[in-house]
């Protein structure tokens, strides 16, 4: 139930900060109160946080800062992702979107939401429809740690294996997203598997800055009417593209149509790579 006036925001939450049971923090609008002992768990991601309602001087419920605006409703999602681990929430999908306000938000409706099914179709493939956290094969683990690196691989050789909804990987990759986004990745990995909302951060930061084996963003590739074959070029096309497997593009390009049709938008050209 709302209360008839929003509470004053408490001490905005930190990534860093210890907080026992009782302990309140803002974020996202809201006040938490944590259940236990908790660190580096954001509030809205997780089970350790309750929420206390909105607070700054709204009265009435508000979504987080970003959810809203997101092309993609919470309804589609699960329409989406009907077998989802429950890790793969939507509140930490949304407040990854809020650092990354381009993702979604370029172009028109169109381009916009043929964005989100294109991101959306690429991180069904590579989790099976959100359903792996960590990547299966667990003898491709020790092969992730590039030690010509300077920073070597200090969480253990085989720490950097395929983690979240892109399955981010190798000790290079670690420590460029965190270093982009605050975290520190390189000497803990795990965050990407612990953490839904670092988990859709490291996502949406290859998608909006990486070109991997390709040669621009899938971002870019989206927003500039190179297509959904370019999307898939620059997260696997090494070994996907140009005949290298062709099933697995074709995998990626039905989800992809699948979620358009959802959103109501043309595929638009140049599906495959």
């Amino acid at each position: 139930m709302s209360p008839a006036t929003a509470a004053d925001c408490a001490t905005a939450w930190n990534a860093s900060k210890v907080y026992t049971g009782g302990a309140v923090a803002s974020h996202n609008g809201h006040n938490w109160t944590a259940k236990w002992w908790t660190q580096n768990e954001s509030p809205g991601s997780t089970i350790v946080w309750a929420d206390q309602g909105n607070c700054g001087g709204s009265s009435s419920p508000t979504d987080p800062p970003g959810s809203s605006a997101f092309v993609v409703t919470d309804a589609q999602f699960n329409q989406m992702f009907p077998s989802r681990n429950s890790f793969y929430t939507y509140t930490g999908l949304t407040a990854a979107i809020a650092s990354f306000p381009a993702f979604a938000g370029t172009g028109s409706d169109t381009v916009k939401k043929q964005e989100a099914a294109a991101f959306l179709a690429n991180v069904n493939h590579e989790t099976g429809g959100l359903v792996h956290i960590v990547e299966q094969n667990k003898d491709n683990y020790p092969h992730y740690c590039d030690r010509s690196q300077p920073y070597g691989c200090p969480a253990g050789q085989a720490a950097y294996y395929g983690r979240g909804p892109i399955q981010l990987s190798w000790n290079f990759n670690y420590k460029a997203a965190g270093d982009a986004l605050g975290i520190d990745l390189l000497n803990n990995p795990w965050q990407v598997e612990r953490d839904a909302a670092v988990s859709w951060k490291s996502a949406l930061w290859y998608w909006m800055t990486q070109n991997g084996p390709g040669t621009m963003t899938p971002h870019n590739a989206m927003v500039n009417g190179r297509g959904f074959g370019e999307t898939i070029r620059s997260i696997n096309g090494s070994l996907e593209c140009n005949g290298g497997n062709p099933s697995q593009v074709q995998s990626r390009v039905n989800a992809y149509k699948r979620f358009t049709q959802l959103l109501g938008v043309p595929t638009g050209d140049n599906l495959t790579c």
